[in-house]
């Protein structure tokens, strides 16, 4: 009797391991899940492509954890809880062994930094570059997720952590930016998924959303879907290095940090959660405009990224 097919060995060695009760060992075509009383399941899916989303050459652990960890910033700009994901993978032919061994070690490090496991998924071979796909599933009190729309004239705008380190970690890991202890370029290749952050936003954020296409992009999404302008004071994003160009760092993306709205009332609350005031919705069409220390408007004409251009 002949053993079985090779992409079951390499399920069974690389993937079986990293997956949680409801997905049965991945010895089935899906998963069985019960989702908390109480909660609603929040679904999110993101993909990567070698050379696009990271570098070819990127350490494979460093891959699967920034698969991963994309993935958990969809879960914490709704403010949810992780639960377990889902996972394609397109391999180059020839990948080796050794390859997905240190991609299933990078997975299995954040699945237990964030608690969750895998359900299931699929492994296919392709001519192309690598490219990754993943659902992932996460929880929420009823009625408590935190959505895009909501943003109204008077609210003003925060974000988390650093804007523009992934667009300075990009350049910093192809040797273009000074980066001489490496701290940019792990910021690139693992971005931090702000949950907890992201959960105790529920009440408070009245529309949120993580940069991922750049912080002047992504704020136009909040703007668009509540009907309203903003106002972004240049000098008062966080950034990395005040030297790089700020259109250029508000533009760049793949930082995922959260970025949302909130009552003037509630600035105290988004202070003590470490969050950075940087401008103000307005009343207007939906536009942002970049305002320099003076209050010259600099916004650049290209807001950030675009997936279809």
């Amino acid at each position: 009797m002949s053993g079985p097919p090779p992409e079951f060995g390499l399920i069974a060695r690389h993937f079986a391991p990293l997956a949680g009760p409801g997905g049965l060992g991945l010895l089935d075509d899906a998963a069985l899940l019960s989702p908390p009383l109480g909660q609603e399941l929040v679904l999110a899916a993101d993909a990567m492509v070698a050379g696009v989303h990271f570098l070819p050459d990127d350490p494979p652990d460093t891959i699967g954890r920034k698969l991963l960890r994309v993935n958990l910033s969809d879960l914490a700009a709704m403010g949810a809880d992780p639960l377990g994901y889902l996972m394609t993978i397109a391999l180059p032919r020839g990948t080796g062994d050794d390859w997905l061994a240190g991609f299933a070690a990078g997975l299995a490090e954040d699945q237990a930094r964030f608690g969750l496991r895998v359900l299931g998924g699929d492994t296919v071979s392709t001519p192309g570059p690598l490219s990754l796909s993943l659902t992932i599933l996460g929880t929420v009190p009823a009625g408590q997720a935190i959505r895009r729309v909501g943003a109204r004239p008077g609210d003003e705008i925060w974000v988390s952590g650093r804007i523009g380190d992934g667009w300075l970690g990009l350049r910093a890991a192809r040797g273009e930016w000074p980066d001489p202890e490496g701290a940019l370029a792990r910021r690139y290749r693992l971005p931090e998924p702000r949950v907890e952050t992201g959960r105790a936003l529920r009440g408070v954020a009245r529309a949120m959303l993580d940069v991922s296409d750049g912080l002047l992009q992504d704020l136009s999404h909040l703007c668009r879907l509540g009907g309203c302008a903003a106002e972004v004071e240049a000098a008062r994003i966080p950034v990395s290095d005040a030297s790089a160009d700020i259109a250029a760092l508000a533009t760049g993306g793949d930082d995922y940090e959260l970025l949302l709205a909130a009552a003037p009332e509630d600035a105290s609350r988004c202070a003590a959660l470490g969050l950075a005031p940087i401008g103000r919705f307005t009343e207007g069409p939906p536009r942002v405009t970049l305002r320099d220390a003076a209050g010259g408007d600099i916004t650049p004409r290209r807001l950030g990224w675009s997936h279809v251009e």
